[in-house]
């Protein structure tokens, strides 16, 4: 890990990475082997199957560790790979609560996987209630779930007052940091125990990878997560690892320029004709804006919005804009724009989705590296035909 005094935008490109010992190679190389030689049996360089360790792998998992303040951190092939090896930790029947608002994957894997495969039991609540979430907590509670910003109604929770509660009951808490990245946000910072990212979004930042990461912050976490990763099989490939560290190299950068285009497409939204209304973190009205402010270092490249009508106009929205691609993920240099009820989030069941209010109007955008004017004028050029 690098020492402190360096910043976070020399860290990406940096943090756990060095020219390759043998030829000089001022990139991490692709180890594209499934074995290692051995010296005399049991005895080896660190590397014996890559299922086990893989260097390209091991890099990424360094580089992650250091960026978000991690005892260790692992590399899952998805982020749904990921959230599935945390779940692991926990014994049969196990009670977890989690905020309300959250990826329509993570919750389909909690409720028609998990619920059936190991009895997992999830209490879904607002997470800003502080006093349900201590009502809400039991004897067999092992965890609580959040993700802040949350997906896709962007609500922010406060992970220090949260870490504190979980501290008081020996509750692990877990972090779904995808939407901020640690460039924004490091919750192992705020209290929390285990980090989880969908390595696919911000941190490769080019959609051309599917990858997860687990990032820990202690020593017995991380032997729990080695033993998971290695047993369950759900590694990272080396040519995937090689990607995601390319990506990691210009986060920072990315960042910038997501939240500067964020901000300027949300403050024009905002008093458009065609828009009830506009979810930013970075807008006053924002119910967590000054949460958001004491535990972040931006606001991030996502904005929901309402639009004045119903599925059809939302609908007709998605498919006028030209910048905006209509499709699933978020997190590239490229713009995307999606209907959550109808994709990301389809899998739940549409009274609750109504009730959290993911409704037929609601549009999710992530905002890319392009030019702000030039996605203005994309939107107000889709906004006024329809």
């Amino acid at each position: 890990m690098m020492n402190d005094r360096y910043r976070m935008q020399t860290k990406v490109i940096h943090e756990g990475q060095r020219p390759d010992e043998t030829t000089g190679a001022i990139m991490t190389p692709i180890y594209a082997v499934s074995t290692f030689a051995q010296k005399s049996p049991g005895v080896h360089s660190g590397y014996e199957y890559s299922r086990a360790a893989n260097p390209t792998r091991s890099v990424l998992e360094e580089c992650m560790a250091g960026l978000e303040k991690a005892h260790a951190a692992f590399a899952f092939s998805s982020g749904m790979a990921a959230t599935d090896a945390v779940l692991n930790l926990f014994d049969k029947d196990a009670h977890m609560i989690s905020c309300d608002d959250l990826y329509g994957g993570s919750y389909r894997l909690f409720e028609t996987i998990r619920k059936k495969s190991s009895g997992l039991d999830v209490s879904y609540i607002d997470m800003n209630d502080l006093d349900l979430l201590r009502d809400t907590i039991s004897p067999k509670t092992k965890a609580i779930w959040v993700e802040t910003p949350s997906n896709p109604l962007l609500n922010i929770y406060d992970l220090e007052l949260i870490a504190d509660i979980a501290k008081e009951h020996g509750i692990i808490t877990i972090c779904d940091n995808t939407f901020a990245s640690p460039v924004l946000q490091q919750p192992l910072l705020k209290g929390f125990d285990i980090v989880v990212h969908s390595a696919t979004k911000y941190l490769n930042g080019h959609s051309d990878v599917i990858a997860g990461i687990v990032a820990v912050n202690d020593n017995d976490l991380a032997k729990k997560i080695a033993f998971i990763q290695k047993s369950a099989g759900a590694i990272l490939s080396p040519f995937d690892s090689f990607l995601v560290l390319r990506g990691i190299k210009t986060l920072w950068l990315r960042i910038q320029a997501h939240c500067y285009n964020a901000q300027k497409i949300a403050e024009f939204l905002l008093t458009h004709e065609k828009i009830n209304k506009v979810i930013y973190p970075g807008l006053d009205d924002h119910p967590g804006h000054i949460t958001a402010k004491k535990q972040m270092n931006g606001f991030g490249g996502m904005i929901s919005v309402y639009i004045k009508g119903d599925f059809d106009k939302a609908a007709e929205f998605a498919k006028s804009v030209k910048l905006f691609t209509l499709a699933e993920s978020l997190g590239g240099v490229e713009s995307l724009i999606g209907h959550p009820a109808s994709m990301t989030h389809a899998s739940i069941p549409r009274s609750l989705r109504e009730k959290q209010g993911i409704l037929d109007n609601l549009i999710r955008l992530s905002v890319g590296t392009e030019d702000p004017d030039d996605l203005i004028a994309d939107i107000s050029d889709a906004l006024r035909g329809i």
